[in-house]
């Protein structure tokens, strides 16, 4: 799961970052107005963290930009400011939540966890696709009920399929859903191809229904057998 954090404070950032990542969501950040709007045109999300008050415009703009561009982004609005007007203009533009600084960083977490859930799970904890279950939450997969034994990119990749199910999806999507801000990485296609190979080959030893296909010249498609 990708979160984006837009943000100018630079230790409340990188906190955010480092306290995000040891819970294995691949995060990406931008310190300005400027770089948020790229980020959010040229990327999609699981969740988008947004403060108001940004060097060269308003968090509040980047929402209204964001709808503008019909993107399916969940989005929690944080602000120092301890103000109802804010909070009711946030949700009224389409904001998930609202959360008002300081806060915990385990709130955040929870926060983050809760519109993820609301938006993309509807409301559940698990993912069901046939006989797969995906827990994102706890970063857990079955099979038939046994437990998949998946490293970190492994389970990022089964999440993106299993929220996209019979759908084409590029090699260079993938590459930025597993690695985020860090898409440069050396060989960074040949990994995805050896960690989808590695994924197909457990999925197909613990008999899962819904398989992995390669689309040649474009990516790869989760197949749901009818």
């Amino acid at each position: 799961m990708k979160i984006l954090i837009v943000e100018d404070s630079d230790s409340l950032r990188e906190v955010m970052v480092r306290s995000l990542e040891k819970e294995r969501y691949v995060v990406e950040s931008a310190t300005n107005y400027d770089e948020g709007l790229a980020k959010i045109s040229e990327y999609d999300y699981d969740c988008i963290v947004l403060d108001i008050m940004l060097p060269g415009g308003s968090g509040l703009s980047l929402l209204q930009e964001l709808k503008k561009q019909r993107k399916k982004d969940s989005v929690i609005i944080i602000s120092a400011k301890d103000s109802v007007e804010d909070k009711i203009t946030g949700l009224d533009l389409g904001a998930d939540d609202y959360l008002t600084k300081p806060f915990h960083l385990a709130e955040l977490n929870a926060r983050i966890k809760s519109v993820i859930r609301r938006k993309q799970q509807d409301g559940e904890l698990d993912i069901i696709l046939d006989n797969i279950v995906v827990y994102p939450d706890k970063h857990m997969a079955y099979v038939n009920g046994q437990e998949l034994t998946l490293n970190r990119k492994e389970f990022d990749l089964l999440y993106y399929f299993v929220t996209n199910p019979g759908r084409v999806i590029e090699k260079t999507a993938l590459v930025e859903s597993v690695w985020g801000d860090y898409i440069d990485q050396a060989d960074s296609f040949d990994f995805i191809y050896s960690q989808v190979k590695n994924l197909r080959k457990k999925l197909k030893m613990a008999e899962a229904k819904p398989e992995i296909k390669s689309v040649y010249g474009f990516g790869y498609k989760l197949v749901v057998e009818e």
